[in-house]
């Protein structure tokens, strides 16, 4: 039943599919490579290449491979946190995020993986070559390269602020020390004024 739980929780989809042939003593043999996509469409995602004589086959082990080497694509929503541009061999694949209810704005290839990914808001654009198998792995790799975006810190305090923290922690023996100093200051400067108000009192 775990298994069973397991298996239907990713979604499998099928990119490509190739007839191949391969030369040998008894003469040409026949078989089949399958590109596949596999996602739960909650942030994780896996290509596979799978080769065998059956279709069904090369489609297993593809999904096998896939799920083996899944990636977890950082999401802010529904789309993805930055705008992203990867070159892979002929392949040049640009994404960017889009706001809620835009919907996946993407090719085939690049739609297959964005999907099975979970985002559901995306643009994109193809600037390379229009083949299926380079664009999937370059869409792959855009997702991989993806990071989530830090707001700013908060800035220092302000001078001011810490001058008043300062303050602070100016210990109370020294607080005591600095009023005196300002009582006697105040008692200096008023001891003229009460000299020449006795003076003119005598006269």
């Amino acid at each position: 039943m775990a298994e069973f739980l397991a298996e239907r929780e990713f979604e499998e989809k099928i990119v490509q599919v190739n007839r191949v042939s391969k030369k040998t003593a008894g003469g040409n043999k026949i078989g089949f490579s399958v590109l596949v996509v596999v996602g739960d469409k909650n942030g994780r995602v896996g290509v596979g290449l799978g080769k065998a004589p059956a279709v069904q086959d090369a489609i297993r082990k593809g999904v096998s491979y896939a799920k083996k080497h899944l990636i977890l694509v950082p999401m802010v929503g529904t789309t993805i946190p930055h705008e992203i541009y990867v070159k892979r061999g002929a392949a040049k694949v640009l994404l960017k995020p889009a706001s809620k209810g835009t919907g996946v704005i993407a090719g085939g290839a690049v739609r297959a993986v964005v999907e099975a990914a979970g985002v559901k808001d995306i643009l994109s654009k193809v600037l390379g070559t229009s083949n299926q198998a380079s664009n999937v792995y370059a869409s792959l790799e855009a997702l991989k390269k993806l990071q989530v975006v830090e707001k700013p810190r908060e800035a220092s305090k302000s001078v001011e602020s810490v001058k008043d923290m300062k303050e602070k922690e100016i210990k109370p023996e020294k607080q005591i020390a600095k009023r005196v100093a300002k009582e006697k200051l105040a008692t200096k400067k008023a001891e003229p004024k009460k000299a020449k108000t006795l003076a003119k009192k005598k006269k």
